[in-house]
């Protein structure tokens, strides 16, 4: 069974934030990193379990191509995932679970 997914604020603004950067430098670089992330997403849908926990009830789904991982909370009583940021691997990784 699927799961539904819920964006926290930060995640889809770290998204917005580096699709635009990446468009800045090339449309299909951009293109190729919102299809990584959003083939992904469907993974974490799918088998939100499949993912290692990093922290405390935190998962993290790391991006093949891309220095970033998807960082997300599974809910399973709401039978959701909550996406709680999108995160470049060479940011302060302190900052990655709040």
């Amino acid at each position: 069974m699927a799961y539904y997914i819920a964006y926290q604020e930060r995640a889809l603004a770290d998204y917005e934030a580096t699709v635009a950067w990446y468009k800045e430098q090339s449309e299909r670089v951009a293109e190729n990193f919102e299809k990584e992330v959003a083939d992904k997403i469907n993974t974490i849908r799918i088998q939100p379990g499949s993912f290692k926990k990093t922290y405390k009830r935190f998962h993290e789904a790391i991006l093949k191509k891309y220095p970033y991982s998807i960082v997300y909370i599974i809910n399973e009583k709401e039978n959701c995932v909550i996406i709680s940021s999108i995160f470049h691997h060479k940011r302060n990784p302190k900052k990655k679970y709040k």
